[in-house]
Formats: structure tokens, sequence, C-alpha cells
């Protein structure tokens, strides 16, 4: 299996109140896009992954230099927008990973688990999540992320961001860390029947999940540990994000 992966990394990153862009945002000494790409490096999936850059990408140009390939999104349209940009680097591929650029601590063995439940389940779509406790403490960090509906048998139907969940999907405790592996064929397909009628008027990776699940196409996830999954989206996030290198 031809395996590809592209990084996410054109958020402005506002609340985080910072010059450079978020993806540069040093944890433990060193950005988070090079923890990530120390990662991707370690794992041997992808010698070159793509990273989708917009807001000060240039700093980020300059930080990573050829680690890296570099595509720019322009308009912020979305996840789903942002893959699209990326498509020409990607089209040769039997498989897509999709990481974003602000989870410093996903590791490289959790990077080769979801590769080889993609090969081995022949999946369209295989992804990860995590569950918490609550949305106390240092897990209100969380608050915020999709959440995972399951059916009564417990597979996945859907997965709902927070801002169009309903009282009860909020209750929900599996998260999603948006972690994906995408079957490539099927993404290229796909990705333009995104629409963008929800409370962000973006096109959004996770509705094609629910698209995957109206085919009968195959699905799995994988868990990790809240830890792992960890974004920094605040100056709050980072301070918790910092413990964990200590």
């Amino acid at each position: 299996m031809k395996l590809r992966i592209v990084i996410l990394a054109a958020g402005k990153g506002t609340r985080m109140g910072q010059p450079f862009a978020k993806a540069l945002t040093p944890v433990g000494g060193m950005p988070i896009l090079g923890h990530l790409l120390e990662t991707i490096q370690s794992s041997g999936l992808d010698p070159l992954p793509v990273v989708v850059i917009g807001h000060l990408g240039d700093q980020i140009r300059a930080a990573m230099g050829d680690r890296c390939a570099y595509v720019e999104q322009g308009d912020p349209l979305g996840t789903g927008h942002a893959v699209r940009m990326a498509a020409p680097f990607l089209m040769e591929s039997d498989a897509v990973m999709v990481l974003y650029g602000d989870h410093p601590f996903i590791s490289a063995e959790s990077l080769r688990r979801i590769a080889k439940e993609h090969e081995e389940q022949g999946n369209t779509i295989t992804l990860m999540t995590t569950t918490v406790p609550s949305f106390e403490g240092w897990h209100k960090a969380f608050l915020k992320w999709g959440r995972i509906l399951r059916g009564a048998d417990g597979a996945v139907t859907d997965i709902r961001e927070y801002k169009d969940a309903s009282e009860n999907e909020r209750n929900i405790t599996e998260v999603n860390p948006a972690l994906y592996c995408f079957e490539s064929s099927w993404l290229w397909k796909h990705l333009h029947k995104l629409g963008n009628r929800n409370a962000q008027k973006e096109y959004y990776l996770t509705d094609l999940v629910a698209m995957a699940v109206a085919e009968g196409a195959s699905l799995s996830t994988l868990p990790i540990p809240p830890e792992e999954a960890v974004g920094i989206n605040t100056p709050e996030e980072l301070a918790f994000a910092e413990g964990l290198v200590k």
C-alpha cells in the first residue's frame, strides 16, 4: 500500500495571541509541526509529507525547510477544502492519512497502527478516537471537539461538530482527534460532494464519514489515549502540553 500523509496547518490560531503561525508554537523547545514531522519520519510511512499552509505560511516554510512539501490553501474554507488543495501531490497514492498541525503528541506507533488497520481491513475510512472520563479538569480542552456518534450495534454512524451538536450529543465523551486514513480513489470522488450547510459555513472533512456510512463502506476506529490526542489552540492548552513533556 502506497500511503501519503497530509498535515493541515493553515489555521490562523488567533486564540493563541502570538505573532507566528500556530503550527510553530514551541512545545518542549520544538515547534508543534517539528514534533509531528519527527514522528512521521520515525513511523517510516511517508518520506515527504505534504503540509497545507495559509496564514503566515512563509514562516512555516522558513522553519521547516525541505522536510516536507507545501501547498497553499488560500481561502480558509475548512478541512475538506484544505485536503482538496493538496490533491495534486497525493493522487498516486493508495491511501491518504490526514493529520493536524496542532497535535504534537501523536505517536509513530499510532500512525503505524492506523495504517496497518486500514490496509488489513480494506477500509474506506479508518479513524482514531479518544474517550475522556468527563469534560472537567484538563479534559475540558476536549469539550469543543466533534463527537463520535454510534448506532445500537456500536458502529460509527457520524461525527458531529460541537457547534452543530444537540445537547445529548454534546454529552458523548468519545471525541474526534481528527486523525484519519482514507482510501484514495474514494476520497477524490467524494471531496467535491461536501457541502457547507453548517454553523461555520465550511467544508468539513468529517462529513465524509456520514457519506461512507450511507454507502455501506468499510469503516473502523482505533482508540488512542487523551494525552496523545491533545491539540493546542489556546495558551491554557499549551501550558498543559508543556507539562506533558517535562
